[in-house]
């Protein structure tokens, strides 16, 4: 039971309690980046995912017969690795998502994200920690980079543009809002401004439910 609960938590606690970018603050080069648009952010969302996965679940299988002494470069050349596998298939079957992304996909492999849930993480536990931690923490980037994306997009252009990644054909276009769009949300500097306000609520939330908690257990104690 234990370890089923201490399993779940590995999944569930970079989602929410210690998600990558709104908690920790890490990897946050991408999220100013490619968030301009939400075609973008979730691309990037699905690679980093990707390279979570395979770079964790290899780390966790090598962790025992890795030197001390060398690891962090090993673990470098892994994450690299697996960033170029990534790129290739992007580049081979999704072809607009790659040249909307270009070389923003090649800075995965600095990505704080990445090499910290691998040290972290995946060099200290078994393998299907290390894969529900992985997918936990991709899943988690993966929400954040898409809800600003989709914000900043809808709110800094007025409106949406969702694009099939394999064939580049438009699937839906609409932009009711033009005339009305805070165009400043869609330039660069929009992202920090959208970054801090989604932060911001995410923090208070979050207290606001520990709060809670905290009390429910307090009221159960001296019941």
């Amino acid at each position: 039971m234990e370890k089923k609960q201490s399993l779940l938590k590995s999944f569930t606690n970079p989602i929410f309690k210690e998600n990558p970018i709104l908690v920790s603050l890490l990897g946050l080069c991408p999220v100013l980046i490619v968030t301009d648009t939400f075609d973008k952010s979730w691309g990037m969302g699905i690679a980093v995912l990707l390279v979570l996965i395979f770079t964790n679940v290899c780390i966790s299988l090598i962790r025992k017969i890795v030197p001390n002494e060398v690891r962090i470069p090993v673990f470098i050349v892994i994450i690299a690795c697996f960033v170029t596998i990534v790129d290739l298939l992007m580049q081979a079957f999704t072809p607009t998502l790659y040249e909307s992304l270009g070389v923003i996909i090649s800075m995965i492999t600095v990505n704080c994200i990445i090499l910290g849930r691998g040290e972290a993480f995946a060099s200290k536990n078994g393998v299907l920690a290390s894969l529900l931690d992985a997918l936990g923490s991709g899943i988690g980037f993966f929400l954040s980079v898409s809800v600003i994306g989709l914000l900043r997009e809808f709110l800094g252009k007025g409106g949406l543009t969702l694009t099939n990644p394999f064939t580049g054909q438009v699937i839906f276009s609409a932009y009711p809002l033009e005339d009305y769009a805070i165009s400043f949300l869609a330039d660069k500097a929009g992202a920090f401004l959208m970054l801090g306000i989604i932060v911001g609520i995410y923090s208070y939330v979050r207290i606001r439910i520990e709060e809670k908690e905290t009390k429910k257990l307090a009221t159960a104690e001296v019941k």
